[in-house]
């Protein structure tokens, strides 16, 4: 074997070994085919239509979109939170290898903070306004952990109220002793009290002002880390998603039209809709200048046939009209739900 083949063979061992390593990270949450509909007088409204993700150990993904784009209900619907007349109608959500749409109710209540958390947008509007912080964890403790003793109870309430930067004092307080950065660092902290493998935070900055919002961000971000959570941030911040998570995914009319990485997402934009969701994004080169989105996001009960957004759409084709177009895969980390692509999926 001479030197050049020795050479070679070594670097295709280097990159075999390097491809087997990240193999190895296998995702901690897997959503397929998930699929809500809500049944009103008015008729049959698709608020969630197919959505398909994953993410790794302590990856951290951004849920963007116009109001009404379905991201609270994929939120609720992963935690299996769907009220009537709403109905989850197909599609599993596997965190670790438990498919939280095939357990029981009572397994499904284990699931809840022991597997998979939510951190609910509106603090004020969560908490028991007539029971102590302290309470209100224990009893979070106990459901889960029925035979533990109050003096580990306790410890376990206070080690998650020091993660999120509060005093020891805080347990003993009410909800309206306390502000509402602190309020929503007490939904944090409940969040993590078992350590679970995903968080969900719902738009938990939205009413906080900005100094709040960056410390409620760094918190989260933090304790994120200490125990390798995945993390779904919901909000309508780009800006707070450019600086905190890995990858983005745009919803519209109930589908993801395009995930991709941060950096993709902001540098170079696919779907039509995320470039325009980029693009209304203010900017030093046009100061000023504000740009919107033409049109209104489409009534769920009356979807336009083919692709949803193409009313909207600056880059619209003949056939975006009449068919619906499907996900294609460009790449590891990029996700495209358009006519443009299509033909393009990754091999």
């Amino acid at each position: 074997m001479n030197a050049a083949t020795a050479t070679t063979r070594r670097t295709k061992e280097r990159k075999r070994g390097s491809d087997q390593k990240q193999g190895a990270i296998e995702p901690v949450l897997r959503v397929r085919n998930l699929e809500v509909t809500y049944f009103t007088d008015a008729g049959r409204a698709r608020a969630l239509d197919d959505v398909t993700f994953s993410l790794r150990p302590g990856e951290k993904l951004g849920i963007v979109g116009e109001s009404g784009s379905g991201k609270s209900t994929l939120a609720l619907a992963m935690m299996r939170m769907i009220k009537p007349p709403g109905r989850i109608e197909g599609g599993e959500v596997f965190v670790g290898g438990t498919d939280l749409m095939a357990l029981g109710d009572r397994a499904m209540r284990e699931a809840r903070l022991g597997k998979i958390s939510y951190i609910p947008q509106g603090a004020m509007n969560s908490l028991n306004p007539v029971m102590r912080i302290g309470a209100q964890m224990e009893d979070a403790v106990r459901a889960h952990m029925p035979d533990e003793k109050k003096p580990q109870i306790v410890e376990r309430c206070m080690a998650a109220l020091k993660s999120v930067d509060l005093a020891r004092s805080a347990f003993r307080m009410f909800p309206h002793e306390l502000s509402g950065g602190m309020k929503q660092r007490v939904c944090i902290a409940i969040g993590i009290l078992l350590q679970p493998q995903v968080i969900i935070a719902d738009e938990p900055t939205s009413a906080l002002d900005v100094v709040t919002q960056r410390q409620v961000m760094e918190t989260i971000d933090r304790v994120q880390k200490q125990i390798n959570a995945a993390v779904i941030l919901i909000g309508h911040d780009m800006g707070l998603m450019a600086q905190f998570v890995d990858k983005v995914a745009v919803m519209y009319a109930g589908r993801l039209v395009e995930v991709a990485t941060v950096r993709d997402m902001f540098t170079g934009p696919r779907h039509p809709y995320a470039k325009a969701l980029i693009s209304c994004l203010p900017n030093l080169d046009n100061k000023g200048v504000f740009q919107g989105i033409p049109g209104l996001a489409p009534s769920l009960l009356r979807l336009p046939a083919g692709c949803t957004f193409h009313p909207r759409c600056a880059e619209v084709m003949d056939r975006c009209r009449v068919k619906r177009p499907d996900a294609e895969t460009l790449s590891d980390d990029r996700v495209v739900t358009c006519h443009l692509y299509s033909g393009n999926t990754k091999k």
